[in-house]
This record gives C-alpha cells, sequence and structure tokens, in this order.
C-alpha cells in the first residue's frame, strides 16, 4: 500500500486535510479546514534549517529525520490511533517534498490511505492568487451601505439567516473597517490568509444568485480588498440603510463596548485624528472619554466624523444612491423584517 500523489486539493473528497508545515507557517495561512500536525515545531524547523546552511544537507537530514520520527509518532497516539484502516487524509507541506512524503509513508505503512499535495502549500498558493483574480467577476453582488451604525453587519448576518449569500468582509478580515475596528486583544490575518478566506466563501456561493456584500473600501484595517472583487462592488447595484441618530449612537455603543475598557488605548486613537479636526475638537473628546461619557462621544463622532466621511467614500462610489432601507430602530426584530422584506423585493 503507497502513498498517493494528487495535484487537486479542492474536488477530491478527503477524511481530514493535515498541514505537517510548524505551527507558524500554518497560523501565517493553510487550507481552509485544515489540522496542524507539524512534522517540526518552530523551533525544531529553524534548527534544522540552521545546521543544513552552516554544517551540511547530510547532518540536517539526519537531525531532521529523528525530529520528525518523534513527531510522527505523537500525532500517531494522539490523533491516528481511533482512526479506521480506510481512513484517507491529504496531507501538505511547503513544497509537496519531505515533510508529507515522510508522515504518509509511515501512515501508508500502518494501513491508512494518506495522498500528499504535490507542489504542498506553495501550489495551493498560486491556486488562491488565481481564483482570487478570476472568481469575483463571476457573481453578481448588491453592496449593502448606509452611514456607520446603521447596523450593516447585522443586516447582513440577517440576509444570511434569511437564506441570502453573504460575504462577510469584514468578518474575514477580522475588523470592523473603522479607526476602532480592531477589538482589543484580537489582531487581523494575514494578507495571504484573508485571500483564502474570500476565495474558500467565493467557491461556496451559487453564481446565479445574488451576492451580498458590505460596502467597504478598498483597505479594511491593514488588509487590501481584492482589486477584482472592490471593482466588481464598484459596478454593483446597492442598498442604503437609514435609521434614526439615537438608534445609531445606542447600536455603536453596544458594538464598540469592548473598548471603553482600554480608555488610554481610547485617546490613542483619537489622537491620529488631530491632522482632520485640531486639537481643540480632540481634546473635547478626550475629555469625554476620561469622564466615561460614551454615548456623547459616540453621537459627536458619528456626527462630526464618521458621517462626513461616509458621505465622501459612498458618494464616489455611487452606494448612496441605492435603495432606501428605512428601519425606525436598530432592534434585532426590526432588521430581521427588513432583510427578509429585501430578499423578497431582490429574488
Amino acid at each position: 500500500m503507497g502513498v498517493t500523489r494528487v495535484d487537486d486539493w479542492a474536488t477530491t473528497p478527503y477524511d481530514a486535510i493535515i498541514d505537517v508545515r510548524s505551527p507558524a507557517e500554518f497560523a501565517d495561512d493553510h487550507i481552509p479546514g485544515a489540522l496542524s500536525l507539524p512534522a517540526l515545531s518552530n523551533e525544531e524547523r529553524v534548527k534544522v534549517g540552521t545546521l543544513y546552511k552552516q554544517v551540511s544537507a547530510f547532518e540536517a537530514k539526519k537531525l531532521g529525520a529523528a525530529l520528525i520520527s518523534r513527531n510522527i509518532a505523537t500525532h500517531i497516539e494522539t490523533f491516528f490511533l481511533d482512526k479506521p484502516g480506510g481512513f484517507k487524509p491529504l496531507i501538505y507541506c511547503w513544497r509537496g517534498g519531505q515533510r508529507s512524503g515522510s508522515f504518509s509513508m509511515v501512515l501508508a505503512e500502518i494501513g491508512f490511505l494518506p495522498q500528499t499535495l504535490i507542489g504542498g502549500y506553495k501550489r495551493y498558493r498560486r491556486d488562491v492568487l488565481n481564483h482570487v483574480e478570476v472568481l469575483p467577476p463571476q457573481y453578481r453582488y448588491c453592496v449593502v451601505s448606509g452611514q456607520t451604525a446603521t447596523a450593516k453587519t447585522r443586516f447582513l448576518d440577517a440576509l444570511c439567516d434569511a437564506g441570502g449569500q453573504v460575504l462577510d468582509l469584514e468578518g474575514l478580515a477580522n475588523h470592523k473597517g473603522s479607526l476602532f475596528g480592531l477589538t482589543p486583544g484580537t489582531s487581523q490575518p494575514s494578507p495571504r490568509a484573508f485571500d483564502s478566506r474570500i476565495v474558500d466563501a467565493l467557491r461556496a456561493f451559487d453564481p446565479s444568485q445574488t451576492v451580498w456584500v458590505e460596502s467597504e473600501s478598498p483597505k479594511i484595517g491593514q488588509l487590501y480588498v481584492p482589486k477584482s472583487l472592490h471593482n466588481a462592488m464598484q459596478n454593483s447595484p446597492s442598498v442604503r440603510l437609514t435609521a434614526p441618530l439615537a438608534a445609531r449612537v445606542q447600536h455603536s455603543v453596544d458594538d464598540y463596548r469592548p473598548w471603553f475598557d482600554h480608555p488610554d488605548e481610547v485617546c490613542s486613537r483619537l489622537e491620529r485624528l488631530t491632522y482632520r479636526h485640531g486639537h481643540d475638537v480632540i481634546n473635547r473628546w478626550i475629555a469625554l472619554v476620561k469622564a466615561g461619557d460614551w454615548d456623547e462621544l459616540v453621537k459627536t463622532l458619528l456626527v462630526d466624523h464618521y458621517d462626513p466621511a461616509y458621505a465622501g467614500s459612498a458618494s464616489a462610489y455611487g452606494w448612496d444612491a441605492g435603495t432606501p432601507v428605512v428601519m425606525d430602530n436598530l432592534q434585532p426584530e426590526t432588521i430581521r423584517k427588513a432583510a427578509e422584506d429585501l430578499l423578497r423585493r431582490f429574488p
């Protein structure tokens, strides 16, 4: 029983996709749904690589074989022990070479049915870069626009719950797309992982059905929306959510509550806007932070900063002229009904 080498990571059914690269490589990006069972730890990979460069390939291979063997044994004892003989995993490393080959050879000798990905992660990454260019133009989009704090993300969630196809770019980027878009204590994925998430989401959609997507600038936090996707969004129809200022303030206060435990960081972020609003305005906002008057801070930020900024960007893309979706409050039931009504209007 041998190891099968394949060049198709996307359509062939596997019982598991196993990434045997180091944890750091896996964290940077991986095939969606893959499990991390590293053949070498981060430190071990560096140690073997250093030995390869400074001593010889032979010495590096001896050390690598010993380390990989120990790690494979651990994975067999912990992950594979309860798997049946017909278990068929797809295993890949960086180039589809020694790490995945060694791992698969041991599994095949046991009686499993491992397959290794020809070209490894590098092959997968080339495929993603190609899909990022060719997939977005294949779909019909409708852009959900609206001023800041009109609950666009919750509206998209409601569309999804009602059966709509939703591409949640902010969710994929782990960023709300604003000055306070990154929740404290969290981080954004790498640019490569962001590409992978977008491609994985698009591949699951039906091209004959509308894809709903939030109005986004080309950059979400530190990540860039692929040009092919943003260009498709710019040429798509839109809907525009509206809600009273009081409802928007309450929604924003609820949504950004984790920031209230980090007032110093809030002040630091506000100071970045000095170039636009001047010291007097920023000092007034900082005084509201120190007083804990979050409702007033949010209200003045919406009126004096976010609404003017939205007017400029939405007008530039034409999204401010979209079909209006009027909500007199932003309670969950109101959002749900508005989303269901919109799907009936845009079958």
